[in-house]
C-alpha cells in the first residue's frame, strides 16, 4: 500500500529538481544531473568557528575573531548564492518540500562527518513562532533536523526550544539590529541539562540567530552546542 500511494503521489506531484525546478526523470536522484554543479559548496578554506569562507591565509573569519562566540562550532555546506536563494524561496513559500531530501542529503554528505565528531546528544531546529509557522504551513528548520536525524541516527526535539514572541525580519538588519531584534526571543520549555546539541537552520549570516539559541541552551542546561545550516553568506 505504500509504494501505492508513494507511486500516486509522484504522478500527482512529481518531484522536482532543487536547481532547475525541472521534473526528475530518475526517481532515485534528489537533483537533475547537469544542476550538480549550480549549487557551490564552501571550500576548503573556511572559518574554524563559524564555518563561513574564508581566504586561504585566515584561520577565522573577520566576526569571530573579534568576539567571543556561545556555540562551539559550526558549519554550513553551499555558498548563499542567487541560485540557492531561488531554490530555497520555492521550498519555503511555494510548497517545493521535496527540495528537503536533496538539502539533508547534501548537508550530510558534505558536513556529516563533524556532525558525528562532535557527538550530539540530540538536534533542535530553529523554532518560528506559532504565527508564522501557521501561516508557512511547516518550519525548513525542522523538515532539515528531521531528515538529518534519520540518515545519521541523532534524535530530534522540536518542541524543546519555542520562540515566545515574533520577532522583524532579519534580511534588511545590521549586525547589532539582529542581535537586539532575537534577544530573549527563545525560551526552553523541557530539559536539556547536560547534552551536546546539534542547531540546524537553513540559512546562517550574522550568526544571530545561532548565537540566542545558543544562549538559550546554555542558559538551561546545555554542555555545549554545535550548528550546521544549509547555506551561509560569502567573505
Amino acid at each position: 500500500m505504500k509504494k501505492i500511494k508513494e507511486k500516486c503521489l509522484d504522478v500527482l506531484y512529481p518531484p522536482r529538481c532543487p536547481a532547475c525546478g525541472g521534473i526528475l526523470e530518475d526517481k532515485q536522484r534528489s537533483i537533475c544531473p547537469q544542476c550538480e554543479s549550480i549549487f557551490h559548496p564552501v571550500s576548503e578554506y573556511y572559518c574554524m568557528k563559524c564555518g563561513k569562507p574564508v581566504n586561504e591565509t585566515e584561520e577565522y573569519c573577520s566576526e569571530c575573531r573579534h568576539r567571543e562566540r556561545k556555540f562551539i562550532r559550526g558549519r554550513s555546506v553551499f555558498l548563499y548564492n542567487a541560485q540557492m536563494k531561488n531554490s530555497l524561496l520555492r521550498y519555503k513559500y511555494y510548497g517545493s518540500r521535496e527540495y528537503g531530501k536533496y538539502y539533508a542529503e547534501s548537508m550530510c554528505r558534505y558536513v556529516g562527518r563533524d556532525i558525528k565528531s562532535w557527538r550530539p546528544d540530540v538536534i533542535i531546529p530553529v523554532p518560528l513562532h506559532r504565527r508564522k509557522k501557521r501561516m508557512r504551513g511547516f518550519n525548513q528548520a525542522a523538515d532539515l533536523a528531521e531528515r538529518i536525524g534519520k540518515i545519521l541516527g541523532i534524535p530530534v526535539a522540536e518542541d524543546v526550544i519555542y520562540k515566545s514572541r515574533e520577532t522583524r525580519s532579519q534580511k534588511k538588519l545590521d549586525a547589532e539590529e539582529r542581535k537586539k531584534n532575537l534577544r530573549n526571543a527563545f525560551q526552553a520549555a523541557g530539559p536539556v541539562t547536560g547534552l551536546r546539541i546539534l542547531v540546524v537552520d537553513d540559512v546562517y549570516t550574522t550568526g544571530s540567530t545561532v548565537e540566542a539559541m545558543a544562549e538559550c541552551l546554555l542558559e538551561n542546561g546545555a554542555k555545549a552546542v554545535f550548528f550546521v545550516t544549509l547555506c551561509t553568506g560569502n567573505i
